[in-house]
This record gives C-alpha cells, structure tokens and sequence, in this order.
C-alpha cells in the first residue's frame, strides 16, 4: 500500500530550523558592538564627505552633518529600546520587528525591501570602492608596473570575498571587522591631517560650483544622500544587538548602548573633521573622494588606500551576512534544500558574483553613494525607527518625543526624496559618457 503522507524533512533541515529560530550565538562583548558599529557606518562613504559639503556650502553642510549626526544617535537608540520591547522576545532582525510592528503581512513589505536595499547597496559601492582603491594604491607604490583596467581591480577586490563570505556567522569576522575599523579611523585621519598640512590651495573657492541650475539643484540633492549613506549602521544594529547576551538584570541593550555610544564617538572624530578640513583646504575643487584631491605624500595616500581596502573587505562582510542568512533562511524553510557548506557556497558565491557584476557594470562612486544613500539609508537610518518607535511606544501627542520622532520622519522623507531623484539623475548623466567595463 502507497502511503499519500509526505515523505519526512531530512533531520538536518529540522536541526538547521531549530538553531535558526534560537538566534545567532549570544557571546559577544559590548565592545563588539562598537568595531562591529563602527564597521558598518564608518565606511568609505566618509571620503566623499568634503564634496558634499563642496554642493551645500559652509552653512548647510554644517548643519545637515550636525543634524544627521543627532538624528541618527537618537534613532540609534530607539532601535536598540526596540529590541526587547517585548518581554521574552528579541527580535534579532529588523524583518522581526517590522513584523510586530505592522503585522506579520505588512510588515515584511515595509522593513525589508529597505534592509536589503541598504545592505545589496554597501555591498555594491564597497565593491567598486575597493577596486578603486586598489588600483590607486598600485599606481603610486609602483610607478614602473603596466596599469590595468579599473574592471580588473575591481573583480580583484571581489575574488576576496569568495572566500571571506564562507565564514558562517558575525562573531567568525569579529577579528576582521576589528582590522576594518582600525582601517577606518587610520584613513580618516590621514585624510583630514593630511589636508590640514598641506593647507588651502592657491585660489581656494567656497563658492557653489559653476553650473547649470538644474544640474546644480540635482548635485545638491545627491550630496544630502552622500551624507545620509555615512549613516547606514542601523540596518544592521539588530543583528549586531543579537550576538550580545541578555538577562532580565542586564538586558542586551546596556552593553549595546554602550558600545553604540562608542561608535558614534569615533564616527564624530572621522566624519567632521574629514568633511570640514577637507573642504576647507580644498573648496569647490575637491574630488569624490579626498584622498585623490590629496596626492601627497605619495607612500602615505598609498598607505591611506590600503587602509580603505582592508576596511571595506571588512564592512562587506558586515553587511553580507544579514543577506546570506535570509537567502539560506528560504532555501532551506521554503525550498526544502539540504543545509550545509554545499549550500552556502553556492548562495553566497552568488551573491558575491551578483555584487561584483553591478559594481563593475556601475563604478560612479559619488552618484551611487547618493543614490542608494537617499533610497535606502535614509529611511532605514533617519524615519524608519521613528515610524516604528511612535507604532509600538505610541508617545502623547505633542509630547517632546512625540515631535522629535514627527521632525525625523519630515528631515528623513525630504532627504530621501531629494537625493533618490538626484542620485539617478546623475549617474544617468555621467554614465552617458562612460566606456562601461574600461
């Protein structure tokens, strides 16, 4: 007699899906939660910081890194609040908490379109950062060596990691993520102490760049999403949150608050110095990416671009490993594949190649940072843990966090809007005279 029940799951699938859904290893230490914060919001987006400031002027550009700087912190710290709210329950990923938030339909749809979108979007610049990067660092350490293509360095940067996404969880890359935040305040420190002893160039302008309205209205817009992409920590707080260990005498957001609060003290020490002596030792002139304004000393911008590759090798992974989770999440729960390094090769080696191809395809660094900065780090960064703090807290209206989390909703939308549409403008513009793959 032919049985109609379904055969049996395999055993490892049953095992896979009960480690799942206990969370990630929970012995990481405070400090953890700083490299591996300072990690994923350090980035190489702090390098562009002084053309931003180029576009929005002294006034502006003050104000907005000042502004971005406060909202985030406090957004920050609503996600880390967030992650217990409920007693018993951490939710270890923003899809989780989106899913308390606005229901187990809706919620997904909100939350998680915006996390991939930020961490497939790091992924992508730091791709086409670390190639770059990479070939700088050959043309001054070896003046004699044939040049390559940028495409090359790039796919260079890029076999790395199909090795590095193997490891299996965030502690496996607690010591490269430690490397990659030491990188990252080494680098910014060469940038800004690098422009301050070189000091302004001859005729230094701090005049808005001459162009046409249009196009200078569109670059604005693109400069407010390259600040909001050197915010992009919070897609990933939970996941960072989700390997520190909780009791209910010391629940998990102590440690994590303190080391966010770590975080945000060496992003303050990279980010305004870089963007203010930048700019003004450079004005209007500055590049996308300062340490190619700052061309001397050779060896130490040399030195300085290494650094930016061992950080973004570093970040990557950082945000990777969210999006390798979810993919092996739904290979094994819905397509029923057998769990295992087979498995995980396969995925993330797709994913890496997938990033790789995009990168190569699209290496507009300032354009793409603006872009991707405004669609989806500002929501995630800026109004997302707002909407979702004033749903699940519901604070008085008009209350004092009542109009704050109402003030970064309106700040977040317009820059989110502004710089989405400036972001594609300009990489529509500078790709129409780009040899692709050169």
């Amino acid at each position: 007699m032919v049985s109609d029940s379904p055969p049996p799951q395999p055993k490892a699938n049953d095992e896979w899906k009960e480690e799942n859904e206990s969370g990630p290893p929970r012995e990481a230490k405070w400090w953890y939660s700083t490299f591996h914060t300072v990690t994923a919001m350090v980035g190489a987006g702090v390098l562009s910081l002084p053309y931003a400031m180029a576009y929005l002027g002294w006034g502006p550009g003050t104000l907005v890194m000042v502004l971005s700087w406060c909202i985030t912190l406090n957004t920050m710290r609503q996600t880390i609040e967030l992650h217990e709210c409920v007693p018993g329950i951490r939710f270890d990923r923003y899809y989780d908490l989106g899913r308390h938030a606005f229901g187990e339909r809706l919620g997904p749809w909100i939350v998680l379109p915006q996390q991939l979108i930020v961490q497939v979007g790091c992924d992508i610049v730091y791709m086409v950062t670390g190639g770059k990067c990479l070939k700088k660092f050959m043309e001054l350490a070896c003046t004699n060596c044939t040049p390559i293509r940028q495409s090359y360095w790039i796919c260079i940067f890029g076999a790395i990691h199909f090795f590095l996404s193997q490891l299996p969880n965030f502690n496996s890359v607690s010591t490269v993520s430690l490397a990659a935040a030491i990188m990252s305040l080494s680098y910014s420190t060469i940038a800004w102490a690098g422009s301050l002893s070189r000091g302004r160039i001859p005729n230094v302008s701090y005049a808005y760049k001459k162009t046409s309205a249009a196009d200078s209205m569109f670059r604005t817009f693109n400069a407010l999403g390259q600040i909001s992409f050197a915010y992009a920590g919070h897609a990933v707080v939970l996941e960072i949150q989700a390997t520190i260990p909780s009791t209910p005498e010391k629940p998990s957001k102590v440690p994590m608050w303190k080391g966010a609060l770590g975080s945000y003290f060496v992003n303050a020490i990279c980010y305004f110095p870089v963007a203010f002596v930048g700019y003004w030792a450079f004005g209007n002139e500055v590049d996308d990416n300062v340490l190619v304004t700052l061309d001397k000393p050779s060896w130490l911008i040399a030195a300085a671009n290494l650094m930016v590759v061992i950080h973004v090798i570093g970040s990557y992974q950082v945000y990777a490993m969210p999006v390798f989770h979810m993919l092996e999440t739904i290979a094994v729960e819905r397509l029923n594949l057998l769990p295992g390094l087979a498995l995980r090769l396969v995925l993330r080696s797709a994913f890496v190649a997938f990033t790789l191809l995009v990168g190569v395809t699209f290496p507009f660094f300032g354009d793409l940072l603006g872009f991707f900065g405004g669609f989806g780090f500002a929501p995630t960064a800026y109004f997302l843990p707002s909407i979702i703090w004033l749903k699940i807290k519901k604070p008085k209206r008009f209350s004092i966090s009542w109009c704050i989390n109402w003030a970064c909703i309106v700040i977040g939308v317009f820059i989110m809007v502004a710089s989405t549409i400036g972001g594609v403008r300009n990489i529509l513009a500078d790709s129409s005279t780009y040899q692709f793959y050169s």
